[in-house]
């Protein structure tokens, strides 16, 4: 059981040093980091090489941007060979759609319950 948390923690600390690794070497804004970082995984799926990557690492490799490209890129294959073209398109949004409703729910939640600060 030690050696499954140790290969998520990898995983996702992978992850991790690929995006500040692009932070420091780079002059990519972090828009764009997260953008590549999720094309990553995209490319990583639709080659069919992102499932070794989540049997390794499990969640740490689910959790990240990383696994939001993946999740996209599943859900229009899937889409795609069940409705066609149109579930090309709907099938990747139907299959984030928990996660980004979380994201957006949990967003404002933490709005309304903290108050935000401007930096100085």
């Amino acid at each position: 059981m030690v050696l499954k948390y140790l290969q998520v923690f990898v995983t996702g600390g992978a992850i991790c040093m690929i995006g500040q690794l692009l932070i420091n070497l780079t002059k990519m804004t972090s828009a764009r980091i997260l953008v590549t970082i999720m094309l990553i995984g995209a490319v990583l799926q639709s080659f069919n090489i992102y499932k070794y990557i989540i049997a390794f690492g499990g969640a740490g490799a689910t959790i990240p941007i990383m696994g939001f490209g993946r999740v996209l890129i599943k859900g229009a294959v899937e889409g795609a060979r069940t409705k066609g073209l149109f579930g090309a398109v709907t099938g990747g949004l139907m299959a984030a759609s928990a996660g980004l409703t979380a994201a957006i729910l949990f967003g404002f939640l933490f709005a309304i319950i903290f108050k935000p600060k401007t930096k100085t």
